[in-house]
Parts: C-alpha cells; sequence; structure tokens
C-alpha cells in the first residue's frame, strides 16, 4: 500500500481516482476556474480572489477562485480556466500539474439569472512572490486548507438582492465584511473537500 505522506499527496491521490460528473449541455453558458493548490510544511493553502466592484458582473464583490466564461476561442474549458488565472492573476499554469477535475456546478448567473455551468480544475503550483492582478481583481489571498474547515470561520451569510436578501452558508478568509465565501464557490469548495473524505462544519 502507497503511503501517504503529505495532505497535497493525499489530494493528488484522491483525484487522480475520482470520475467527475460533468453536465454536457450546449445550449447553457459555461465557466471554468482553477483551484490553485501550493503546499506548506503543514498542509497546503488555496488562492481566492475578491472580484472588482464593477457595473453589470453578478459576482461584483464576491469572493472567487480565478476564472470565468469560457470563450469561443477556448478550445475547452479546462484551457479557459487556464487563460483566466494567467490574465486575473499573473500565474501561468502551462508547466503546472494538473491534479484533477471537479464535478461540473449548475447555478445561476448572480443567483437568479442566465443557467450557468462551472467547470473546476485543480493544480499544484510553487507560490510565487507575487500575484500580478488585473482590473477584475480587487484583492488575491492565500488560505490555509484547514482554516476552510475550521468551525470558527464557518458562519450564516446573508447577501441583500433586490429589495430582498440570500441566506447562505459562508467561510470568512479575511476581513469577515468582505472576505466571505458562500454561493457556488462555496458549493465547488465542498465538493473539493468531500472527495477528501472532509465534510465542512454543519454539512
Amino acid at each position: 500500500m502507497r503511503v501517504v505522506t503529505s495532505q497535497l499527496e493525499e489530494v493528488r491521490q484522491r483525484l487522480r481516482a475520482y470520475r467527475p460528473t460533468l453536465i454536457e449541455s450546449a445550449r447553457r453558458e459555461r465557466a471554468a476556474v482553477g483551484i490553485l493548490l501550493s503546499e506548506r510544511a503543514d498542509g497546503f493553502d488555496i488562492l481566492f480572489i475578491e472580484r472588482a466592484e464593477r457595473a453589470g458582473d453578478p459576482w461584483s464583490g464576491h469572493m472567487a477562485f480565478p476564472g470565468g466564461r469560457v470563450d469561443a476561442g477556448d478550445a475547452n474549458s479546462c484551457a479557459a480556466a487556464e487563460r483566466e488565472v494567467r490574465e486575473e492573476v499573473g500565474v501561468s499554469l502551462a508547466g503546472a500539474e494538473r491534479l484533477g477535475r471537479l464535478d461540473d456546478v449548475s447555478g445561476r448567473r448572480g443567483g437568479r439569472g442566465a443557467s450557468l455551468v462551472v467547470s473546476a480544475f485543480v493544480y499544484a503550483v510553487d507560490r510565487p512572490a507575487r500575484l500580478e492582478t488585473n482590473h477584475e481583481v480587487r484583492e488575491a489571498l492565500w488560505v490555509c486548507g484547514e482554516t476552510l474547515l475550521d468551525p470558527a470561520h464557518h458562519i450564516e451569510y446573508v447577501y441583500p438582492v433586490a429589495g430582498s436578501e440570500i441566506r447562505s452558508p459562508g467561510i470568512v478568509v479575511g476581513d469577515p465584511e468582505r472576505h466571505v465565501v458562500w454561493g457556488l464557490t462555496y458549493r465547488v469548495l465542498r465538493d473539493f473537500f468531500g472527495i477528501l473524505g472532509r465534510s465542512f462544519p454543519g454539512a
């Protein structure tokens, strides 16, 4: 039996054996994100971005993984994720190790807009000395994987929308007024840790 020597090696083994459920539909808008893992002595960090406040962006100001819409010029969803990561945070995944793919997630733009399918691809990367963010990103931050599983960081997040509000489980990853992971990003993250056999508190 192969001995797992680190948390990143466990991710590598689990994703290698995992067969993701994909959503095939030419009629639905598609997006792709990159989940970047950087190994540390006691585990790994995950890269998140805080999206810039932009009119017309249904995820304006939200916490997310780097990524975006799959364009006509992209060969596939994976290529779109790699392009978006390069554009948004300046990290080239050309030589990075792709660890695997998660289940596709279905949702709606901004919670109530057009139907959307999000594909997520996981990579192991050497943590760069600095990130080169573009105009779509207000801030980028690395978060320890264990922090994301700590019950003290899990909250009920209330998001105001169109005179009403959305209540969703969330994870505080920085400033509690700004850096809360919720919605589609929360679902993708929950699925990722589920593959590792780790569940979120209360889930």
